[in-house]
C-alpha cells in the first residue's frame, strides 16, 4: 500500500493530443520521481473525444501513484473540482496540462505553506513574475478581467486566473464542495475555462482562509480555445452569478 501522499498534483485535460506530443506529462513524471516525499498524480479528464483518455490511461499504467478520472464534458471547473476532492494529499496542487508554469515552481509555493498559509497561488502579475511570449491581446484581456475581479469579487488578488494553485487538504474540503456556479455538471458545448478560480478564491476570502499570492514563471503556449471577446463576456456573467449566489445564501453551510 502506498503511504498517504504529501502532495497531490491534479492536472485537468481536454483533447490534449498536441500536448502529449510535446511530452509534458513526461516532464511532470521526471520531476515527481526525484522527490523524497510521497506523491500522487491525478489526471482528471473533461470528457475528451480525441483519444486523450486512452493516452492518459496508458501513461497511468506506469505507476500506482497515478490515477485517471473520466468526467463528463462540463468545463475546467468541475473537472478540477473532481480531481481536488478525489485527492488524498496533505497538499493539493492543480496545474495546467500544457505546463505553462512548470511543476518545479511548486517549490516556491511550499516556502509559504511552511509559513502557515493554507492557499498559495501563483501569479503572473505581481512583482518578480516572469511571463514569456504572451500575445498582447491575451495580456490586455487578462488585465481587463482582473480589474473586474478586483471590483466585484476578490480585491487584493492580482491574478486569479493563473492555473497554478496549492490548497491544504483542510481548505480543499471546505471550499470545493461549495462551488455553485462551477460545481454543476452541465454538459458543455465547447472548451470554455471560465472563472472557477474566482469562485474558489471568493469562497476562501469569505471563510477567512489565509492566502498568499506570489510570482511564478509562466510561458504562453498557443491554443485555439480562447475567444477574447466571447470568453470575457461569459466570465463577467459568471462573476455576477457568484455575487448573486452569495446574496441568495447558496454558500451557507
Amino acid at each position: 500500500m502506498n503511504p498517504a501522499p504529501y502532495l497531490s498534483v491534479i492536472i485537468p485535460s481536454y483533447n490534449e493530443q498536441r500536448n502529449f506530443q510535446r511530452g509534458v506529462l513526461d516532464q511532470v513524471w521526471a520531476y515527481l520521481e526525484k522527490q523524497t516525499y510521497a506523491w500522487e498524480l491525478i489526471l482528471s479528464d473533461d470528457g475528451s473525444n480525441d483519444g486523450t483518455t486512452e493516452l492518459l490511461q496508458r501513461f497511468a499504467d506506469r505507476s500506482s501513484h497515478i490515477r485517471v478520472l473520466n468526467n463528463p464534458h462540463s468545463g475546467k471547473g468541475p473537472t478540477v473540482q473532481a480531481g481536488m476532492l478525489a485527492a488524498t494529499g496533505e497538499w493539493r496542487l492543480f496545474t495546467d496540462f500544457d505546463q505553462s508554469t512548470p511543476l518545479s515552481e511548486v517549490e516556491k509555493l511550499f516556502a509559504w505553506t511552511a509559513k502557515g498559509f493554507e492557499i498559495v497561488i501563483g501569479s503572473r502579475e505581481v512583482e518578480g513574475a516572469k511571463r514569456k511570449d504572451e500575445p498582447i491581446h491575451r495580456h490586455i484581456m487578462g488585465k481587463g478581467f482582473n480589474m473586474l475581479v478586483q471590483l466585484l469579487a476578490v480585491p487584493g488578488i492580482w491574478d486569479t486566473q493563473c492555473g497554478f494553485k496549492i490548497f491544504s487538504a483542510n481548505a480543499t474540503e471546505k471550499l470545493f464542495p461549495k462551488l455553485f456556479v462551477y460545481g454543476r455538471h452541465t454538459i458543455m458545448p465547447d472548451a470554455f475555462t471560465g472563472a472557477f478560480d474566482v469562485e474558489v478564491l471568493f469562497l476562501a476570502r469569505k471563510a477567512g482562509i489565509n492566502m498568499k499570492e506570489l510570482p511564478i514563471r509562466w510561458e504562453h503556449n498557443e491554443t485555439n480555445r480562447v475567444n477574447p471577446i466571447k470568453d470575457s463576456l461569459r466570465m463577467l456573467r459568471d462573476i455576477i452569478k457568484v455575487r448573486l449566489a452569495d446574496l441568495q445564501g447558496k454558500y451557507h453551510d
